[in-house]
Order: structure tokens, then C-alpha cells, then sequence
């Protein structure tokens, strides 16, 4: 293959596009922090708390809905050893959103805190805070790597264009607008991502459910044809895994930052949950398009088409399914247009993830911890340095492996298993203290080591249930492990959060052992209870002798 050039350049005006509309959104930033009476920190990580509900709208659906996403949904559905009955992304996504808006985002926003890790340093102070930040930040940069390389993918196969160079490129586009501007560039830069990739995915769509390499998906659905049916099956035996995947996709999103920036920025909590409401309608829909490219792509006689045999998924190239029907099975022009959608869908949660660990670091690392007396300007160059490192180690990570699933997986799942049980408890259990924290934090990381992970070659050590070789030879576990875990801290949290407040506050260890000060925390509460009821009683008393004298 010969270098695209015409593709070359409606990528590059596709990239000053974006480039030149978070420009645009920096300076609109800068307005912003004059007339707002909040600091640069605000401004720059939550846009003053005061977004467009429409933007806010296009900004959280553009977060989800990124490179992973679309590429991962159609490496699902073409897998002929899952099928679309695994490519579970868009309906967790409508349960993450609803649950978000209907519980995590008032408790959130009444606090109005500046981050999703704010809560746990009010409760449980520096020290455990910042081991609880380093699984939220391995999950961002899980993203970035994940992102990239979708796109690192799809541009080699319908560009020919190194697999480094598109990576890097894309890399240094997204870290100069979220540098530039903020959460300000990056919302409103995922408004033009979004409808690009709406308008693409869709226009590409009917060109290849017409190709004449392709038979009718209806008939390859159910019936097995050049591959097994792409519908897929969910056996008796899978069930477990069926829903522990379904559990980790819905619940693990509710433990991201960028989730939680989205909510923050929203001028009001109704809007907030219209926000979340709202994009939940937009994540299905788009996620029908790469739903049907992996039918299409089952349903193709590789021996036909100038891809030839051995067919994609064996030359282990599953994961780049997407690209490879646009290149083979579109005219050139459409390709190009599809692999701006994707283009736009990398760039759109890159953006977000960048800019979500600049904002744990700077805010609850650097401000909280390190320089507590830092000033705004210098708080605006923390984060610019912190997001050029998440990206450099992000796109550092891509050359380690290509499959967009192993990146998607293992940060969502961390997110699950570690930071999921964490904030449940921190915003609705009020009995919970740092020793429960701390011993559900190790739990749950313990467990998770223990129960392997074939997609990174880690065997388990603990053998769930159902545990047995799948249809690659590699050991799985079939058993909800991942849910069972996070339930197993959760309960752990609780129980020695109960337990340690009772050991502390009846006396039975000295006070002197209590790390967490638990105790000087609750004893405020019970002087204030107290002088509550005496005034209680003395107003009961002083009526008393009112109508005493009255008589």
C-alpha cells in the first residue's frame, strides 16, 4: 500500500478544526475567569460550575463514547467466540448514567467539591487519600493508552501511516488544546467530536450493509455461515461472566473523575441529572453503528474482498475489525469519513482523561498536600505539567499492547473492584472511618491479584467456581469474581469501620492507638447532642414555670 494522501488531508483539517476550536474555548475561558467570582482552579477544571446544559449534554456523551468504545463494540460483535450479545458497552452505560444522576450527583454537588477524591480527604485525611488516588489515576491513564490505540490502529490500516506517528500525532493534538483551555476546551471541542462522529459512523453504515462481499446480516445472525452467528450466545455456564461484565461496565464508570467533572461543572443539580439522563439516550444510539459494522464484517466472504484469507480474527487483528471493513468493504471515501469518526471519538475521551488526572493531582496531591499555600498561576502550570505526563505515559503505553480491550478492561476493572465499594461508602455510610478504608482497599487489590487476569497472562491464584480454560486455552474465571470482590470490600469497609468505632469510642484500646482520630471526630458530635438536650430540658423546665406562674 501506497501512503493516503487525500485521506492525510482531511485529517489534517480535520485536527485544525479541533485544534482551532479549543483555541477558541481557551480565550472564552479567560473572559470567563474575569467575570466569575470563583478561583483559576475552578474555572479551569469545572468551567466556573457553570456549563451549557447542551454542551454539558455533548461533553459527557463524548467522554464514553470514545475510541474504545466504537472499536470495542465491533471487535465484540465480529469475535465469533463472543458475538453482540457481549458487546455489553452501550446499555451499562444507561444504568451508569441513571444511577449517577439519581444518586452520586446531589450528595457531590451539595458539597460542592472540586474533584470525586475530595470527599475521601475531608473524611480520612492525606495520607490515605493519596493510596486512594494512585487507582483512579492508573485508570485514566489505562484510557489514554486505550484510546490511542484505537486510533493508532484504524489510521495504519486506512492511511498507511506508521502506527507511531499516528499515535503521537494524535497525542500532542489532544494535550495542546486541554492545556490551552481547560474543561472549557475540552467541552466544547467534544461538541464538534460528537456530531463528527454521529455524521460519520452513520453515513458509513449503508455502504456496507450493501457491499456485495457481505451477505444479509438477518441470515448470518442466528445461522452459522463464514463464522459463527454474530449475535452471539450467553450458555448457562457463561452467565456468571455475562454479568460480572455487565456489572463492571455499569457500576466501574460511576468511579471516574471525568464522570464526576461532567456533574461538578453543571450550573444546577436538576441540570446535572438531565445531563447524565440525556446522555444515556445518545450512548445507544451510537452505539448501534459498530454494532452493525462487526455484523457485517462476520458476515463477509474474506476470500473475496482484497483482504483475502486467513480472515481477520485469525490473523489476530479482531481488534481492528472496524478500520478493516472501512478499508475493504467501503468505497475509499467513505473509509476516510469513518476513520474521522473514530478520529473524533479518540480525541473526545483522550481530552477527558487527560484533563481528570490533572485534576487529581493537582487539586487533592498538589494543593491539599504539597503546596497548600500555591498560588493560581502557579496551580495553572501543575496542571499543564501533570497533563503532558499522563499523556506521555499514556501514549507510552500503547507500544506495549494493540488490543483496545485489554486497556478497556483492566481500568474499568479496577475501577470496579478497588474505587467503586470505596465511594459508595465514603458518600452513604457515615459509619465508615479510614481503618475500614484502609483494610477494603487491600482486600480488594489482594483478591483481584489473586484472581488472575488472562488478558495481561496473570493466572489465578484463587480458583472461583466455573474456573476453567477458555476457547484460546487460557484459564478464566466463569464465576462473578469481579462483583463477589467488590461486594467483599464493600462489606469489609463497613464491618471494620463499625467495629474500630465501638473498640475506640467504649474505651477498649487507648486513644493513643487510634491512627484515624476517629474517636476526636465523633466526640464533637455527642458534646453537641448533649448540649442539645440540656437545652432541651431547660426550655421544658422555663415552660413549666411560665404556666406555673401564670396559674
Amino acid at each position: 500500500m501506497t501512503l493516503n494522501v487525500p485521506g492525510l488531508v482531511v485529517m489534517a483539517g480535520f485536527y485544525l478544526l479541533i485544534l482551532g476550536t479549543g483555541i477558541w474555548a481557551s480565550m472564552r475561558s479567560k473572559k470567563e475567569e474575569k467575570k466569575c467570582t470563583g478561583d483559576g482552579l475552578e474555572i479551569t477544571l469545572l468551567a466556573g460550575r457553570n456549563i451549557n446544559l447542551l454542551v454539558g449534554i455533548f461533553t459527557l456523551t463524548a467522554t464514553w463514547v470514545g475510541g474504545g468504545f466504537i472499536l470495542g463494540i465491533a471487535e465484540a460483535t465480529y469475535n465469533p467466540t463472543l458475538g453482540a450479545v457481549w458487546a455489553l458497552m452501550p446499555v451499562p452505560y444507561v444504568l451508569t448514567f441513571f444511577l449517577g444522576g439519581f444518586f452520586f450527583a446531589k450528595p457531590m454537588r451539595e458539597n460542592k467539591y472540586l474533584t470525586m477524591m475530595d470527599p475521601f480527604q475531608q473524611k480520612y485525611g492525606n495520607v490515605l487519600s493519596t493510596a486512594l488516588i494512585f487507582p483512579a489515576l492508573v485508570a485514566d491513564v489505562l484510557w489514554v493508552a486505550r484510546t490511542l490505540v484505537s486510533l493508532g490502529g484504524t489510521m495504519s490500516v486506512i492511511l498507511d501511516l506508521p502506527y507511531v506517528y499516528s499515535i503521537i500525532l494524535s497525542s500532542v493534538v489532544a494535550m495542546v488544546y486541554t492545556l490551552l483551555g481547560g474543561l472549557y476546551s475540552v467541552a466544547y471541542t467534544d461538541v464538534i467530536q460528537l456530531i463528527l462522529i454521529f455524521i460519520s459512523l452513520w453515513v458509513c453504515v449503508p455502504f456496507l450493509l450493501t457491499n456485495p462481499h457481505s451477505m444479509d446480516i438477518s441470515a448470518t445472525a442466528y445461522n452459522e455461515t463464514f463464522q459463527a452467528p454474530w449475535v452471539g450466545t450467553v450458555e448457562f455456564d457463561e452467565a456468571g461472566k455475562w454479568f460480572d461484565d455487565f456489572m463492571l461496565l455499569a457500576l466501574g464508570g460511576l468511579a471516574y473523575q471525568a464522570f464526576y467533572q461532567r456533574i461538578l461543572s453543571a450550573s444546577s443539580y436538576t441540570q446535572a441529572q438531565v445531563t447524565c439522563y440525556a446522555s444515556s439516550g445518545f450512548c445507544l444510539v451510537l452505539g448501534i453503528p459498530s454494532i452493525l459494522v462487526g455484523a457485517v464484517a462476520a458476515s463477509t466472504d474474506w476470500n473475496s474482498t482484497a483482504y483475502g484469507l486467513p480472515t481477520p480474527y485469525e490473523r489476530n487483528q479482531a481488534g481492528s475489525i472496524l478500520p478493516i471493513a472501512l478499508q475493504f468493504l467501503t468505497p475509499p471515501y467513505i473509509s476516510i469519513i469513518g476513520i474521522g469518526a473514530v478520529a473524533a471519538a479518540v480525541m473526545s475521551s483522550m481530552d477527558s482523561a487527560l484533563l481528570s488526572s490533572a485534576s487529581l493531582f493537582s487539586s487533592n496531591v498538589y494543593k491539599n498536600i504539597l503546596r497548600k499555600q500555591a498560588s493560581d498561576r502557579e496551580m495553572q502550570w501543575v496542571i499543564r505539567i501533570s497533563v503532558v505526563v499522563v499523556g506521555l505515559i499514556g501514549t507510552g503505553l500503547t507500544f506495549l499492547d494493540n488490543s483496545v480491550l485489554v486497556f478497556w478492561l483492566v481500568g474499568v476493572d479496577m475501577s470496579y473492584t478497588i474505587m467503586f465499594p470505596q465511594l459508595v461508602c465514603v458518600l452513604f455510610f457515615k459509619v465508615s472511618n479510614g481503618y475500614g478504608a484502609t483494610l477494603g482497599y487491600l482486600m480488594g487489590i489482594i483478591l483481584r491479584i489473586m484472581s488472575g487476569e488472562p488478558l495481561i497472562g496473570l493466572p489465578p491464584a484463587i480458583h472461583f467456581p466455573g474456573c476453567r480454560l477458555d476457547a484460546e486455552g487460557k484459564l478464566t474465571q466463569y464465576f462473578p469474581f469481579r462483583t463477589t470482590i467488590m461486594i467483599t470490600s464493600l462489606l469489609t469497609i463497613l464491618l471494620v469501620s463499625w467495629l474500630t468505632s465501638i473498640i475506640f469510642n467504649k474505651g477498649l484500646l487507648p486513644e493513643r492507638w487510634d491512627v484515624f482520630k476517629i474517636k476526636r471526630k465523633e466526640k464533637p458530635t455527642a458534646v453537641a447532642g448533649e448540649k442539645t438536650n440540656c437545652g432541651s430540658e431547660e426550655a421544658s423546665a422555663a415552660k413549666q414555670l411560665l404556666e406555673t406562674t401564670s396559674c
